[in-house]
């Protein structure tokens, strides 16, 4: 195994770090808002649940997209996690646009004007209430307004691929795998 010791105040290669930072296996999102009063997407997976008490997450993203053009403070904005089978939507709103696609969007109840992605295994509506530099990217905090949720295998991203969960049953393991 290559291993590189990173000390502070050394140039770090970008394409390294971005190679490192993709075999952290993420689940993929859309992330969903309105940008010059059309509903726009953006395929992310830089997601995590920040609080649960508040609920609250984060977002970050580039300072250059239009998410972080569009979104103030107080604005409100959808985050869906993507089914397994949705790995269509997520190259379309993550630069590799596809015709053909069926509206993708819907709205969650109660939370006028947030769009979702139709089918998603969660579908939450969210709104600014922080938003940090960091680097080359912006970090969004949010209070979650509200949320669906629902069954089903999640669409997964590492090292720059899409990935499958693959259960595997330990009990049959154990009794066919001792060697």
């Amino acid at each position: 195994m290559d291993a590189t010791t990173i000390r502070p105040g050394l140039d770090l290669d970008a394409a390294q770090f971005r190679r490192a930072m993709g075999k952290f296996a993420t689940g993929v999102t859309v992330i969903t808002f309105s940008h010059e009063g059309r509903t726009a997407g953006m395929t992310a997976n830089a997601f995590m649940s920040l609080s649960v008490d508040p609920p609250m997450i984060l977002v970050s993203v580039r300072a250059q997209a239009r998410f972080a053009q569009s979104i103030a403070c107080g604005d409100a904005f959808g985050v869906s996690f993507l089914a397994q089978s949705q790995e269509a939507l997520s190259r379309h709103f993550g630069g590799q646009p596809r015709t053909g696609l069926d509206d993708p969007f819907e709205y969650i109840g109660g939370v006028p004007g947030v769009p979702v992605v139709r089918s998603a295994l969660v579908q939450i509506a969210a709104r600014a209430n922080a938003i940090h530099r960091g680097g080359d990217h912006l970090i969004f905090t949010a209070d979650v307004q509200a949320l669906r949720e629902s069954d089903g295998p999640p669409l997964l991203f590492y090292s720059g691929k899409y990935k499958q969960i693959v259960a595997h049953d330990p009990l049959h393991c154990w009794l066919d795998c001792d060697a």
